[in-house]
């Protein structure tokens, strides 16, 4: 049995005051718990940040502020995320079943680990993630999850979250506090590749709590779309996923935004695509060039060489079914 300390904090203040002896946020507990019971994570204490705000307001500018302790149900179903950014939508009911929907939160959706079998295996498998300096099972081992860009040598593991896909396409900003005051950091830049560290996950500083994720101004976001691929129908985590939003002037693509998922540590957004995507037709062939483009530099490992093309077919796929669908 593991022993730890659990407090319930009240406001923000009081749980970074809570956290400064190294204790742990405690959202909807729908990772952090499963990691405790399986031996990969213990700490000492908890701070449970699951009561703290769960508001959904609207910003000066247009966009939406979205509490960290909000549950990801109250986010898929809020009307302003269903019309104004469907794609953030349909990345959330991909991602779980209703009852790990009703539980998670924002915060803790974008904090997830993964689940590499070898992270999660503490009888014999060597991870670097959980054990630094171990070395890596994955990268000769079972590999067919794994990532194919961003990877290094020490770390193979691919990040998780459908959310956090959607978020990073939509130019999502998280905001953060902490005992030294208050700041905001990009979601593309929130996860940390893993390099010759992948058991520092994210860029946060010890103690430092999610308080709320931002959602810009829509602009063409509502033109936009996720698709995940998956083993099965149920709930599983995505071995390709595409998130994409598309603004056209007649057959001209003026504007895009494209993420992927299953296919990296952290959500990857697509800029050497979306860059070959701006200012060209909205053709086919365009969308697989740049797809190519963007999967120029991947190191698929023996067993998962399958999902290059399986996300070049996907992207083109999605970039095709919003063309259309802006025609009709």
């Amino acid at each position: 049995m593991i022993e730890f300390g659990y407090s319930r904090a009240v406001d923000a203040a009081d749980a970074i005051r809570r956290a400064e002896g190294g204790a742990r946020y405690l959202g909807g507990g729908t990772n952090l718990v499963d990691l405790m019971r399986q031996d990969v994570e213990g700490p000492t204490a908890l701070v449970d940040v699951s009561g703290l705000s769960r508001s959904i307001t609207e910003t000066a500018d247009g966009g939406l502020l979205i509490g960290a302790a909000t549950r990801n149900t109250a986010v898929a179903e809020h009307s302003a995320v269903r019309t104004r950014y469907p794609m953030l939508t349909r990345a959330i009911v991909a991602g779980a079943s209703g009852q790990i929907r009703n539980m998670a939160t924002v915060g803790g959706n974008l904090l997830q680990r993964t689940r590499c079998p070898y992270f999660y295996d503490t009888d014999g498998a060597r991870c670097n993630k959980r054990s630094p300096g171990e070395g890596c099972d994955a990268v000769e081992g079972i590999n067919r999850d794994h990532a194919i860009l961003g990877a290094s040598p020490s770390c193979v593991a691919t990040h998780p979250s459908d959310m956090c896909v959607a978020l990073a396409a939509l130019d999502a900003v998280v905001h953060l506090r902490s005992s030294a005051g208050e700041r905001t950091v990009a979601l593309c830049d929130l996860h940390r590749l893993p390099g010759d560290r992948p058991d520092v996950e994210t860029v946060l500083e010890r103690g430092e709590l999610i308080t709320a994720v931002e959602l810009p101004a829509p602009g063409f976001a509502a033109r936009s779309t996720y698709r995940k691929v998956r083993d099965r129908a149920s709930y599983a985590f995505a071995l390709v996923s595409v998130a994409a939003a598309l603004d056209l002037d007649g057959d001209a693509i003026t504007g895009v935004r494209l993420a992927l998922g299953g296919v990296a540590p952290k959500p990857w957004r697509a800029w050497r695509a979306e860059e070959m995507l701006r200012g060209g037709g909205a053709t086919v062939e365009n969308f697989a060039r740049a797809a190519d483009a963007e999967l120029a530099e991947a190191r698929p490992l023996a067993g998962n060489a399958f999902k290059v093309g399986l996300a070049r077919r996907t992207i083109v796929a999605v970039l095709r079914q919003l063309t259309e669908g802006a025609r009709t």
